[in-house]
């Protein structure tokens, strides 16, 4: 199965893409834009391997840069004349992928909605939250939710070097993301996410664990912008 990456410059002085940049709802839907109707009913994030990231703004620039990975080739045509400031790309990253070796340091960056799941017998807890998802809120609670995905996705944080146990990493919390369901939609509760931007260098040990890992995405979240892995 191919992977591809398309890399989309948003007119941000664009109204439909200032309405997008708004809420994670509308965004969603316009990625999706790019990609056929799933068969059967499927949803077309998973069954298309669909994630995307918007990359952090860049000060003094009317672009915003959007990240799509997905395992069909798109077709960004349906994107509405002055929504993009130059024409879209995508590249095939199959020999990337195959090129991955247990060992090899590299450096990443990852989106993500770190949280954990209260338990359902947590007497800690009121009634209200147990079963629940909440965020994680400090550095250091979203740097171990990392450390142990990297235990599971087959890899490590690598040490800053001569500073053992200080990670080369930032993690840039960036508020919160929320949007609503279109009307009509069969479910109308509108959605929040707690988001964090990952910067930094990771150690592989298990190449096929990490590949799967990157296709598959990484937390909650990634119909909504979370989970794109990439490295480089």
């Amino acid at each position: 199965m191919t992977t591809y990456l398309s890399r989309l410059l948003l007119d941000s002085r664009c109204s439909a893409v200032r309405r997008d940049l708004a809420d994670c709802h509308a965004l969603h839907r316009r990625v999706l834009s790019g990609f056929p109707s799933a068969p059967n009913g499927a949803g077309a994030r998973a069954h298309f391997s669909l994630l995307y990231r918007l990359e952090p703004e860049a000060g003094g620039y009317a672009s915003r840069t959007l990240l799509v990975q997905s395992a069909v080739a798109p077709d960004w045509r349906p994107l509405s004349d002055g929504y993009l400031i130059a024409e879209p790309e995508f590249k095939p990253l199959d020999g990337v992928y195959d090129e991955l070796e247990a060992g090899a340091a590299i450096r990443f960056r990852l989106r993500a909605n770190p949280t954990r799941r209260i338990s359902d017998t947590n007497a800690s807890e009121t009634e209200r939250w147990r079963g629940r998802r909440v965020d994680l809120r400090t550095e250091e609670s979203q740097v171990d939710w990392l450390r142990a995905k990297g235990r599971s996705c087959g890899f490590e944080l690598v040490e800053v070097e001569d500073h053992p146990g200080v990670f080369d990493l930032r993690a840039t919390p960036e508020g919160r993301w929320s949007g609503r369901p279109p009307v009509g939609s069969a479910k109308s509760e509108r959605l929040t996410f707690s988001s964090v931007l990952f910067d930094g260098r990771l150690r592989i040990t298990d190449a096929g664990d990490f590949r799967r890992a990157m296709l598959a995405g990484i937390g909650s979240g990634k119909a909504w912008g979370f989970g794109l892995l990439t490295i480089g």
